[in-house]
C-alpha cells in the first residue's frame, strides 16, 4: 500500500487533541485540547498559535454562519464567541454522572451539528443533532466511545465512528431530514493490538474516508467500498483526528495526543500531542457552517 509521511506543524503539546476544522474565510485551523479545556487556532500564516481557555471540555465545535461557534462540551450544547466571558449553554443531553461528556462532532451539509458522547462508566453514550432553529434529536443511545463523522460527495451516506467496536459505521442519509437509517458496517479493524481503533475521520471531495488510528501510528485512506488504499505515517502512536484545509484545501491536518504516556514514551514520541501536516493529491468537502443552506 501507498504511504505518505506527515510532519510537524505546530508543537502545541496537547493533552488530548482533537476536532480540527479549517476555517475557509479567516484561512485559520482550529481544533481543541479536550482534557486541558482549550480551544486552540493558528494564525493566518500557520506560524502562530493561541488559545481559549473554559471551565469545561469542549469536544468538538463548528463555525455558525452568523459568527462564533457551535460548540458540544461537558454541559451538552453551548454558543460561544470570541470574547465572550463563557459560552451560553443550552441543550445538555448527558446524564448526570461521572465520566460522561460531549466527545467528537461536526455540522451537517444542512448546517445541522451532530455530536456525540463518552461514557466511561456504563458504555452508554449517544449520538445527538442540534438543528439551527433550536430542535433537538437522540439518534443512538448504545455508543460506547462516540467519535469521528462526515459525509460523502453525493450527500447521501453518512460515516460515524463508535471507537469502543473498533469499527465505522455507514448509514443513508437524507439531506433534507437529516434523517439516518439502515445502519451497516463500513470499517472493522481486525488488528492483532487490541488497543488500535479508529478515531476522528474526514471524507475527501473524491469520497473517500480518511481515519485516524488511535495507538496505530497512522491516518489510514479508504475507498467508499471500505478498502485501505493509502496510509500517512505519523511519528507518534496516538493520531487522534484529521481535517482538510490550506490555501487549495490539499493539505490534511491531523491532532494527536500525548495524555497517560509515561516519561519513557514521551521521550520516544516528543511530539506527542502536537499538530501535524502532509501535502496530498487531493482536496477536502468544503466545511460546513451552522445554519448554513443545504449544498
Amino acid at each position: 500500500m501507498a504511504h505518505i509521511t506527515a510532519e510537524p506543524l505546530f508543537e502545541v503539546r496537547c493533552q488530548l487533541g482533537e476536532s480540527p476544522l479549517w476555517h475557509p474565510v479567516e484561512n485559520r485551523l482550529y481544533w481543541v485540547d479536550i482534557l486541558n479545556q482549550n480551544l486552540c487556532r493558528s494564525d493566518t500564516t500557520l506560524t502562530q498559535t493561541e488559545r481559549f481557555h473554559f471551565q469545561t471540555t469542549i469536544g468538538a465545535f463548528g463555525f455558525r454562519k452568523s459568527g462564533g461557534f457551535v460548540l458540544a462540551t461537558g454541559k451538552g450544547f453551548a454558543f460561544w464567541d470570541i470574547g465572550d466571558p463563557e459560552p451560553e449553554f443550552g441543550w445538555n443531553p448527558l446524564p448526570d454522572r461521572e465520566g460522561v461528556r460531549m466527545n467528537d462532532g461536526k455540522v451537517d451539509p444542512a448546517g445541522r451539528f451532530w455530536a456525540g458522547s463518552i461514557d466511561t462508566e456504563q458504555s452508554e453514550a449517544g449520538l445527538y443533532r442540534l438543528d439551527p432553529d433550536g430542535t433537538q434529536h437522540t439518534f443512538l443511545r448504545t455508543v460506547g466511545i462516540s467519535n469521528g463523522l462526515g459525509w460523502s460527495p453525493d450527500r447521501k451516506t453518512m460515516y460515524y465512528t463508535d471507537s469502543a467496536r473498533a469499527s465505522i459505521f455507514a448509514f443513508d442519509y437524507d439531506l433534507e431530514t437529516g434523517r439516518i437509517r439502515h445502519q451497516r458496517t463500513f470499517v472493522h479493524l481486525r488488528h492483532d493490538n487490541r488497543e488500535i481503533v479508529p478515531d476522528g475521520l474526514c471524507v475527501d471531495a473524491e469520497g473517500f474516508i480518511w481515519s485516524a488510528q488511535w495507538n496505530g501510528r497512522l491516518i489510514i485512506r479508504y475507498d467508499p467500498q471500505g478498502t485501505p488504499v493509502l496510509k500517512v505515517m505519523i511519528p507518534v502512536q496516538r493520531p487522534t483526528s484529521c481535517c482538510f484545509g490550506g490555501e487549495k484545501n490539499d493539505q490534511l491536518f491531523i491532532t494527536s495526543a500525548r495524555a497517560d504516556f509515561n516519561i519513557r514514551e514521551l521521550q520516544d514520541q516528543p511530539n506527542a500531542g502536537d499538530v501535524f501536516v502532509v501535502q496530498t493529491d487531493t482536496q477536502g468537502q468544503e466545511t460546513n457552517f451552522f445554519g448554513s443552506l443545504p449544498h
